[in-house]
């Protein structure tokens, strides 16, 4: 009987500790300022910053199905109906995101950016890496098609923005004429797994089942379900997969794997040979752009050809 009591504490300390703590980590992940992004993409020279200050942009706030407000920029340089709305990684904002408005500004596309929930200016208390984030984004697209009208629009995303746009177009809807997943997490578990090995080398048994238990007590999810692979197989519209093959953060094989799940509609798999975790841009500006270039090029020659036989 002693026995058994000590080991039901031992337990029971166990089971709180490390929910406790893990979920602290994963639910409130430290962001940074947008002064710091900003300064830190600047001096990187990962955008133009004079060019940068010569556009105009607009502020829009608008309310979160979840009580608070998502905030973000429009930048309308052209008299057209193609918009491509950037979803960011976690931890850092949409100052973050000014380098790939650069790209597709010059692409000949309108843009919009915004603050995930807890991040930059977005109110929201914690982080769910796509969970709630892709109920988000829905409101994002409403409110563009609702201020733009008929628009051929699409969505770009980076780390955490890239599984959250690949949630809500496999699990919310499917309504974007196209997708851009750069250096998305296959699933969470397998990504919470790797990085338990690599950073404490502790394996999953010890870990997982407590934290998912506390994850859906606290937030209401478990690991489980934040799952980018899962929603793939319904995402009929095109996909561009990108990620770099140096990648130690989140190896490029999850990539591929969400590219291999996709068996409906046009992929495709763009793999860059310099660059740690989202870098891929930074580190191969001219073949990245070469390849958002080619994958746009398809599909606004689609939807000229599906304009002229209506």
């Amino acid at each position: 009987m002693l026995f058994f009591i000590v080991f039901l504490c031992i337990f029971l300390v166990y089971f709180i500790v490390v929910g406790f703590y893990f979920t602290k980590q994963v639910l409130f992940m430290k962001t940074n300022s947008l002064d710091y992004i900003y300064q830190r993409e600047s001096e990187n020279l990962r955008f133009d910053e004079g060019w940068y200050r010569s556009i105009d942009k607009q502020s829009f706030t608008v309310p979160s199905h979840y009580g608070y407000q998502l905030k973000g920029f429009l930048y309308e340089m052209y008299d057209t109906n193609k918009w491509v709305i950037i979803t960011h990684g976690v931890t850092v904002n949409k100052n973050n995101s000014i380098k790939y408005v650069e790209l597709f500004l010059k692409l000949g596309f309108n843009v919009l950016t915004y603050d995930h929930r807890r991040h930059g200016e977005s109110g929201g208390n914690t982080t769910s890496y796509g969970f709630y984030e892709k109920y988000d984004l829905q409101t994002i697209i409403h409110y563009l098609k609702d201020l733009k009208g008929h628009i051929l629009f699409g969505i770009h995303g980076e780390s955490m923005g890239a599984a959250t746009l690949l949630q809500y177009a496999g699990f919310v809807e499917d309504s974007a004429d196209f997708y851009i997943s750069d250096c998305s997490f296959s699933t969470f578990e397998e990504q919470l797994v790797y990085r338990l090995k690599v950073e404490y080398n502790i394996p999953k048994w010890l870990i997982l089942p407590v934290a998912s238990i506390w994850l859906k007590i606290r937030e209401g999810f478990w690991i489980k379900d934040i799952s980018p692979l899962d929603a793939i197989p319904h995402i009929k519209n095109p996909i561009l997969f990108i990620h770099s093959k140096p990648d130690l953060y989140i190896p490029y094989s999850h990539s591929m794997q969400l590219y291999d799940a996709k068996t409906q509609g046009r992929r495709e798999l763009f793999l860059t040979e310099n660059g740690g975790h989202a870098m891929s841009l930074n580190e191969n500006k001219s073949e990245y752009y070469a390849a958002v270039s080619s994958f746009l090029d398809e599909i606004v020659k689609q939807s000229t050809m599906k304009q002229k036989t209506l």
